[in-house]
């Protein structure tokens, strides 16, 4: 496994794996990798003949006084658990590396990064976009593979390379859950082991409200039932959303494919979570 933290090292590795026209898979991360992670991997490794994973903690997808000086950086763990996977290379560049210092170009997109995360956090799926467009051009990958626990972020990209021609096929793999069903993710470690139960009520929620639905309760009822379940378990929620698992609008009676989306405050720690499904 080669570690690489410039651009023309990626390239000369990129060069000789594409005149040998072997397939390559890419899995972008900002570290701190968990199981979720390691599966994104696995998945990847079934796809293509080579594996490239990026580990890049992004500024720009990060708000005013979010977590991002503080998010964990655990760069030789992350190597360390990568080496068995049979991963090709690791791109771990600088933010200098990323972006010039006068770059002046954001990648938007509109509408679907509006509402949900994109209302609470203003300017982070621009963040998303703009770091994953440029990846997308440094590594010229056939596939990249994400997580569907964001779900709103692969909605963006899914758009994003669709809208711009991009040619990446994009593989979503399911939500990784720990034991008591609570979402892998990296910022679960800001959690204390009392977080962590209560912490269970957000997959519960969803799993509550997935039941109503089918159940035949008017949506709105489900919502409001499970934000008042959240504030209940002591979370400062978000939103819940019952929405069009295809476009993420507001889901009506007459939608089939549906996907609900919550996110909830517990303490300082922000979680997301969501739950697809056809009625």
């Amino acid at each position: 496994m080669v570690v690489v933290d410039k651009l023309s090292g990626l390239q000369q590795a990129l060069k000789t794996w594409r005149q040998s026209s072997q397939r390559i898979a890419f899995v972008p991360t900002m570290g701190n990798l968990h199981a979720g992670h390691l599966q994104l991997v696995t998945e990847a490794r079934q796809l293509a003949e080579r594996v490239v994973i990026s580990i890049f903690v992004n500024p720009s997808q990060f708000g005013v006084g979010e977590d991002y000086a503080s998010y964990p950086r655990t760069e030789q763990d992350d190597i360390d658990k990568l080496k068995p996977l049979g991963v090709d290379l690791v791109f771990m560049p600088s933010v200098a590396e990323m972006y010039l210092p006068d770059a002046k170009t954001t990648v938007l997109v509109n509408g679907i990064s509006d509402n949900y995360c994109g209302a609470f956090r203003p300017g982070h799926f621009a963040g998303v976009a703009t770091v994953v467009c440029k990846l997308f051009n440094m590594v010229q990958p056939d596939v990249a593979v994400f997580g569907l626990k964001d779900f709103q972020q692969l909605a963006v990209i899914r758009t994003m390379v669709k809208d711009l021609n991009m040619p990446v096929q994009i593989v979503g793999v399911d939500t990784v859950r720990e034991a008591s069903g609570l979402a892998m993710s990296s910022r679960n470690g800001y959690l204390s082991d009392g977080q962590k139960a209560v912490a269970t009520s957000l997959y519960q929620s969803l799993l509550a409200a997935k039941t109503a639905v089918l159940a035949g309760v008017d949506y709105e009822d489900v919502e409001q039932q499970s934000l008042l379940f959240l504030q209940q378990a002591g979370f400062q929620p978000d939103y819940f959303s019952i929405c069009r698992s295809h476009d993420l609008a507001k889901a009506t009676a007459a939608d089939n494919d549906l996907v609900l989306l919550v996110a909830a405050k517990l303490g300082s720690t922000r979680l997301i979570d969501n739950i697809c499904f056809t009625k």
